[in-house]
Protein backbone atom coordinates (compact mmCIF):
# COMPACT_ATOMS: atom_id res chain seq x y z
CA UNK A 1 0.00 0.00 0.00
CA UNK A 2 1.29 3.50 -0.78
CA UNK A 3 1.48 6.12 1.93
CA UNK A 4 -1.41 8.55 2.31
CA UNK A 5 -0.60 12.17 1.58
CA UNK A 6 -1.46 14.79 4.17
CA UNK A 7 -3.80 17.59 3.12
CA UNK A 8 -1.54 20.55 2.27
CA UNK A 9 -4.33 23.11 2.71
CA UNK A 10 -5.11 21.83 6.19
CA UNK A 11 -1.43 21.81 7.15
CA UNK A 12 -1.25 25.55 6.40
CA UNK A 13 -4.33 26.36 8.47
CA UNK A 14 -4.01 24.19 11.58
CA UNK A 15 -1.32 23.42 14.15
CA UNK A 16 -1.18 20.50 16.57
CA UNK A 17 0.18 21.16 20.05
CA UNK A 18 2.42 18.80 21.97
CA UNK A 19 -0.54 17.50 23.97
CA UNK A 20 -2.49 16.79 20.76
CA UNK A 21 -4.88 19.74 20.66
CA UNK A 22 -5.68 21.34 17.30
CA UNK A 23 -5.29 25.13 17.05
CA UNK A 24 -6.88 27.39 14.43
CA UNK A 25 -6.95 31.09 13.59
CA UNK A 26 -10.15 33.02 14.21
CA UNK A 27 -12.17 34.12 11.20
CA UNK A 28 -12.94 37.72 10.30
CA UNK A 29 -9.57 39.45 10.61
CA UNK A 30 -8.34 39.54 7.00
CA UNK A 31 -10.04 42.49 5.29
CA UNK A 32 -12.51 45.38 5.80
CA UNK A 33 -10.74 46.09 9.08
CA UNK A 34 -11.43 49.82 8.94
CA UNK A 35 -15.17 49.09 9.15
CA UNK A 36 -14.85 46.81 12.18
CA UNK A 37 -14.48 48.07 15.74
CA UNK A 38 -11.06 47.80 17.35
CA UNK A 39 -12.55 45.77 20.18
CA UNK A 40 -13.62 43.11 17.69
CA UNK A 41 -10.25 42.93 15.92
CA UNK A 42 -8.46 42.64 19.27
CA UNK A 43 -10.80 39.85 20.29
CA UNK A 44 -10.05 37.97 17.06
CA UNK A 45 -6.27 37.91 17.61
CA UNK A 46 -4.53 34.75 18.73
CA UNK A 47 -5.37 31.11 18.24
CA UNK A 48 -8.43 29.15 19.30
CA UNK A 49 -8.82 25.47 20.05
CA UNK A 50 -10.91 23.36 17.67
CA UNK A 51 -14.07 21.65 18.87
CA UNK A 52 -13.45 17.95 19.65
CA UNK A 53 -15.57 16.66 16.77
CA UNK A 54 -13.87 18.89 14.23
CA UNK A 55 -10.43 18.22 15.68
CA UNK A 56 -10.84 14.53 14.89
CA UNK A 57 -11.48 15.35 11.21
CA UNK A 58 -8.52 17.75 11.05
CA UNK A 59 -6.14 15.18 12.54
CA UNK A 60 -7.23 12.74 9.88
CA UNK A 61 -6.47 15.31 7.14
CA UNK A 62 -3.05 15.97 8.65
CA UNK A 63 -2.24 12.28 8.92
CA UNK A 64 -1.87 12.29 12.71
Amino acid sequence: MPKNKSHSGASKRFKITGSGKVLRERAGKRHYLEHKPSTLTRRLTGNAEMAPGDAKKIKKLLGK
